[in-house]
């Protein structure tokens, strides 16, 4: 994947027509306008898209990448809530492509998944995809084959309101962020199944082992070191690709390429997130300027004035900010603090303002781990203990976990697979129909696990106690001195769309193997499991319960996730559920939606290596 294209040349080719931002207030027909910042936004209700390559130069290492109509991201494409669109999509490369349109509610065969909503746009070939606009709000759309997104297919989509929104605001820019690395993307497949930490360049030293002695005592820096050695895992384990081979990039540009939005004093800004990259979570913020949150991805939310906020892998958040000043940086920090996206707010060309040093490295505890005291404790004696002599640990810190390994005598617990199960009926569970789960708050009874989980080569963790983490601001963001978003403050501007309680609970289990990098459901990969059975029409509650020590957004297609609270009360409106190590969280789903539908983490290699589900909806 080599080109000879210079990297001015690669700047100069974004500039004329792929770098993103700018269009203000919904004020037909100014939604169609183009402004400073933002050359190609394609709007109306007829778009010809192709996917081919071109030449990009982001590290001083020519290389080739897919793109959209000639640009990395793709354009802006711009729609209006209550139009249908008509979108032809040529496929220019050597390889089958697809386009998904991500959050978007639309029929099966306009999802744009190969091998389950349609067969792929064939080399040469085209696909026409046309349906009814039933949203609006920030959304993306990208490639749903193999590593393409990887690559470079994909890019953001505005869908304007036709009814006037409940805030004010004079400009608006999308702010995308994604990772970029020279490398073939199957090649650090292959290195990470070789190699799990592979591009973990931040293993603790001996260094941090004298420092940590100084500051806890041997005994406990020693326990510490043996069981993380016993869990065949790294505290620095944050992400499985960081900024060793990845330079993140702000709407196209690297960090060097300082990609500029223009503001006029006293303006109001509205700033598009989209976290559009394949593996990397950001922690965002803008020095010196609050922002107010106003909407998760697409849905208005009650306003929520932070400094800071995680974005999770296909996450989209908008915000309002009123700067004062002649200039701000958009500081977007990898959450392994690897590297860093960045961009400028300013009121003319040219102008920076200080770039902050990054955050120091987060260590994954124990205590995120949900392991509390555990780490003094002999794991070898816990093997085949029951629920009920598990009692006397009720005292310990809730999330607590312990490796697969240790753990098969309490897998047997689930009886089975939960896949279908009405959990009504399961043993530390209050009816799943009703409001409250046991365990999504005091968790004091042990998580149950399904039978595929036990004795398990694919498995090297499982939830003892999960808890929802839902005023937890992350790994990293704690008493950082900066306000940080959390899921808690995430509360719809609207009630439960359905309304009805879920008749049934589907739980599903996230899990994995750190050193095989080998990822799941319920211990199964893809292709060996049978698809999630919904009935058209139904309510239900699904359940997520995080066994493994990494995060994953959990993304639905074609149906709307609505997040719930600790009590099972509704929270807020999403298409992708960020799920964090020892994390057990629940939302509602309405199964209006025929036809057969993905279910995945959002983490592009995870995917790939099985963290992948079939819905079927049927009558």
């Amino acid at each position: 994947m080599h080109s000879r294209t210079s990297r001015r040349t690669f700047v100069k080719a974004l500039a004329a027509g792929g770098v993103l931002a700018g269009c203000g207030l919904w004020r037909s027909p100014v939604w169609a306008i183009t402004s400073q910042g933002q050359p190609n936004v394609l709007a109306g209700t007829d778009f010809d898209l192709s996917i081919g390559e071109m030449g990009v130069n982001f590290t001083g290492t020519p290389r080739t990448a897919m793109t959209v109509n000639g640009s990395l991201p793709g354009p802006l494409l711009r729609w209006r809530e209550g139009n249908t669109v008509t979108l032809r999509v040529r496929n220019r490369l050597k390889e089958t492509t697809s386009i998904h349109w991500h959050g978007i509610i639309l029929p099966v065969n306009m999802d744009g998944v190969p091998g389950l909503s349609f067969h792929g746009i064939e080399p040469g070939g085209l696909y026409v995809y046309s349906f009814k606009v039933k949203q609006n709000g920030t959304y993306w759309y990208h490639s749903h084959s193999g590593f393409q997104e990887q690559v470079g297919v994909y890019g953001p989509l505005v869908i304007d309101a036709k009814d006037p929104e409940p805030f004010r605001y004079d400009r608006d820019y999308v702010v995308m962020l994604s990772d970029w690395t020279d490398e073939n993307p199957e090649r650090v497949m292959k290195k990470l199944k070789k190699q799990s930490s592979y591009y973990n360049q931040h293993k603790r030293t001996v260094g941090d082992f004298i420092d940590d002695v100084s500051k806890n005592g041997w005994s406990d820096t020693i326990a510490d070191r043996k069981m993380w050695a016993e869990m065949k895992m790294n505290p620095t384990d944050l992400a499985d690709v960081s900024g060793a081979t990845y330079t993140y990039l702000l709407n196209g540009q690297a960090p060097d390429s300082h990609w500029t939005g223009i503001f006029r004093p006293g303006e109001r800004l509205r700033l598009r997130f989209i976290n559009g990259s394949a593996m990397s979570y950001f922690d965002v913020r803008i020095p010196g300027l609050k922002m107010t949150v106003v909407a998760a991805d697409g849905q208005y939310v009650k306003p929520v004035s932070v400094d800071e906020f995680r974005i999770a892998v296909a996450e989209t958040f908008d915000v309002i900010v009123e700067p004062t000043e002649n200039a701000y940086t958009l500081f977007a920090q990898s959450v392994d603090r690897t590297g860093f996206a960045r961009g400028t707010l300013a009121v003319h060309e040219g102008l920076s303002a200080p770039v902050p040093p990054l955050d120091p490295r987060p260590l994954i505890t124990m205590s995120d781990m949900g392991m509390g005291d555990m780490a003094g404790m002999d794991h070898g004696d816990m093997t085949g203990m029951t629920q009920d002599s598990m009692q006397g640990m009720e005292g310990m810190d809730h999330s607590q976990m312990a490796p697969a390994s240790d753990m098969q005598g309490m897998t047997s617990m689930a009886g089975g697979s939960m896949q279908s199960t009405d959990h009504s009926q399961m043993p530390g569970s209050t009816s799943m129909s009703g409001h409250s789960m046991h365990g999504m708050s005091g968790m004091a009874s042990m998580e149950p696990h399904p039978a595929s989980e036990a004795n398990n080569p694919l498995i090297d963790m499982q939830a003892m106690s999960p808890t929802p983490k839902l005023n937890d601001p992350g790994m990293g963001l704690r008493n950082n001195g900066r306000r940080v978003l959390t899921y808690a403050d995430l509360k719809s501007t609207f009630q439960d769309p359905d309304g009805r309680e879920p008749g049934r609970t589907i739980t599903l289990h996230l899990t994995g193997h750190m050193e095989k990098f080998s990822w799941s459901f319920d211990g199964l990969k893809f292709a060996d499991a049978e698809p999630i059975h919904l009935k058209y029409g139904e309510r239900l509650r699904v359940v997520l319960v995080n066994d493994t020590m990494m995060m994953h957004p959990i993304h639905l297609h074609g149906m709307w996730s609505d997040l719930e609270d600790e009590n099972g009360d509704f929270m807020v409106r999403k298409h992708t559920i960020d799920m964090p190590p020892g994390s057990k969280r629940s939302y509602r789903v309405t199964a209006d939606a025929l036809g057969r539908w993905a279910y995945h983490c959002h983490l592009m290699y995870h995917m790939e290596m099985g963290m992948f589900r079939e819905v079927r909806v049927q009558e």
